[in-house]
């Protein structure tokens, strides 16, 4: 017991190994590093150090490589309490856990390792991993899998008798080694002490001249060190981004766990399948998201909104309660106040809505000038006829109307319960009760 309790109460530090070039995604002249590149609204990497947060290390060690000034600027920002360290040249995950583990040459305790392209990792994953290392005071433990086509995975030997002996890489396994199901997800924790120890060791003779962590594993083994091999839950969610093919998996991976926690909170998502909910997007319960609806990161959404089906929000945009975004609607930047609806074919981009409006099916705010974007305010009560562009800076009053098809220009605006009609528009004399071209049942829309 006293020996158990001594390993539960060891300090934690976490290698992430973010330094890769990510060759496979193509020579894309926009594309960021890899351990940046976008999953649902943020940074492969950031997903990863959410994971890692929860354990509370007592140092973050954060290994950056190729393009290293874009990986540092984030780091700066989202994890300043990161130590960075540089891998120049990339000589392997060996070298780099080497080069992460030299920066705390005096820590004593246990040691994460993981990579910043796993989005799909959760807490729960490595503080199982963590448990069950210290429950068996084992030198080290593998987070491990079982798939029936491990593909370019690393392979888990193990002895006759199933205790483990050491992981190969695909590229310098056997024919028989190819056929073990077992795999290695490369998310290991170690005694530090052992893992220093193993790191020494390392060779690069092998088929990619690097120096493989995975041998480090292997070496701790040799020596007659315990070595633990733990199943994930869900190893197949644990795979790294290679590719795009990667990217996808890692995406429907996140999505549908995003999906089933906002249902679980009560939101009506009426088919997570086909439908994208970001990272950091909160929906009030009551609220239901139709088919073919993608919301940004930072979007809000009160109870008993409906959004969809095929709407999209953009980053930021917050739906009132009781507001309706339906077919075709895209939001970008927009306040829709409580009880707002735009139901058919808009846009509204840099807008706010206020409550109780309606925007009929066509209405476009033209926000950008061509230099900057600008905003357009609709008035509470107002109703904004089908067809309708709003060219921003503009404000629509309270209670104000647009005919179908009007262009109301920047700086013109329609003063509360007033009507505008044409191109460009006019504001009907307030004795004016003809309601020609006016917002009727034919300008308006629901």
């Amino acid at each position: 017991m006293g020996e158990q309790s001594s390993a539960a109460n060891r300090p934690l530090a976490v290698l992430v190994l973010a330094a890769g070039k990510g060759t496979r995604l193509g020579a894309v002249a926009d594309l960021p590093p890899k351990a940046l590149l976008e999953c649902l609204g943020l940074p492969l990497i950031e997903h990863v150090r959410r994971a890692i947060a929860p354990l509370e290390p007592a140092h973050a060690v954060l290994v950056i490589g190729h393009r290293a000034d874009e990986v540092e600027a984030w780091r700066s920002t989202a994890w300043p309490e990161a130590l960075p360290v540089p891998q120049v040249p990339q000589n392997g995950t060996g070298h780099a856990a080497r080069l992460a583990l030299e920066a705390l040459p005096d820590f004593v305790g246990d040691v994460l390792v993981v990579y910043g392209d796993v989005p799909q990792l959760r807490p729960d994953d490595l503080q199982a991993l963590l448990a069950a290392h210290r429950a068996a005071d084992a030198l080290a433990t593998v987070l491990t899998g079982v798939t029936p086509e491990p593909g370019l995975l690393g392979r888990i030997v193990r002895s006759a008798s199933g205790a483990f002996e050491r992981i190969v890489e695909a590229r310098d396994a056997s024919p028989t080694e190819l056929g073990i199901q077992e795999f290695n997800t490369g998310i290991y924790v170690f005694q530090a002490a052992a893992l220093r120890g193993a790191l020494t060791n390392l060779s690069a003779s092998n088929a990619q001249g690097e120096e493989y962590l995975t041998d480090a594993v292997g070496d701790v083994a040799a020596s007659g060190g315990a070595v633990v091999g733990m199943a994930a839950p869900d190893p197949s969610a644990l795979l790294g981004v290679n590719d795009w093919a990667d990217v996808a998996a890692a995406v429907a991976t996140l999505r549908a766990r995003i999906c089933t926690e906002h249902m679980r909170r009560g939101v009506r998502i009426t088919d997570p399948a086909t439908t994208v909910i970001e990272a950091d997007v909160t929906i009030a319960a009551g609220a239901r998201i139709y088919p073919f609806t993608h919301i940004g990161t930072g979007c809000r959404i009160g109870a008993g909104a409906r959004i969809g089906p095929f709407a999209r929000l953009r980053g930021g945009t917050v739906v009132g309660a009781g507001a309706e975004l339906g077919n075709f609607v895209e939001a970008k930047a927009s306040t829709i106040g409580a009880g707002a609806k735009a139901k058919h074919l808009t846009y509204l981009g840099d807008a706010d809505v206020g409550a109780g409006a309606n925007v009929g099916c066509g209405v476009v705010t033209a926000n950008y000038d061509g230099n900057a974007k600008h905003r357009t305010t609709i008035g509470p009560g107002a109703s904004i006829g089908s067809g309708t562009v709003l060219v921003a800076p503009v404000e629509v009053g309270e209670g104000a109307r647009t005919g179908a098809n009007a262009v109301v220009l920047p700086g013109q605006g329609v003063p509360p319960r007033a009507t505008a009609v044409g191109v460009p528009s006019r504001v009907l004399p307030s004795d004016d009760d003809s309601g020609e071209d006016a917002a009727g049942p034919e300008g308006a829309s629901e």
